[in-house]
């Protein structure tokens, strides 16, 4: 765990270069940092399929898709659900881009986002809502935690079209 402990640390710190991973994503297939050499990437960590907030956080990122493409960026959605709920969740809001299922929270870890949250008045366990952007070289520049929704994806965009 302390070797894992001190990669989530080195990734959560803006500057430093994000480990080579890979992981199950939707379309039967394998993210692979190392294939985006040369592409920004934005990955967003959200709690759970077919929720209010993430299923508005989903359709933002969809519908500014082509201005993110725009400014040679990708979009790739991370939460603990599996294939086949990303699969439902992706068909339903007609996403253009590939969610990671990550329930061994490997991920998760990686990024540090799991936190204890308050729910109806319990304690629990969840992915913390984050972005991340990688640039084209794969260093981590810059990072949101605890992103409310409303204004966040439209903040995203002008901070990748400003790294263009």
């Amino acid at each position: 765990m302390d070797q894992e402990h001190a990669v989530a640390e080195a990734v959560s710190a803006v500057g430093k270069t994000v480990p080579d991973f890979s992981a199950a994503m939707t379309g039967d297939q394998t993210f692979q940092l190392s294939d985006y050499k040369g592409k920004k990437i934005v990955l967003y960590f959200y709690p759970k399929d077919n929720t209010p907030g993430c299923t508005t956080e989903g359709i933002q990122f969809r519908d500014l898709y082509p201005q993110f493409q725009a400014a040679n960026a990708d979009i790739i959605g991370v939460s603990r659900d599996s294939l086949r709920s990303h699969e439902g969740f992706k068909a339903k809001l007609d996403l253009p881009f590939a969610l990671i299922s990550d329930p061994e929270e490997t991920l998760c870890n990686l990024f540090n986002v799991m936190k204890m949250k308050n729910m109806y008045g319990k304690k629990v366990r969840g992915i913390e809502r984050s972005t991340f952007v990688i640039d084209e070289s794969g260093t981590l520049v810059k990072e949101w935690r605890g992103v409310k929704v409303p204004g966040h994806i439209d903040e995203v965009l002008e901070f990748v079209k400003a790294l263009a």
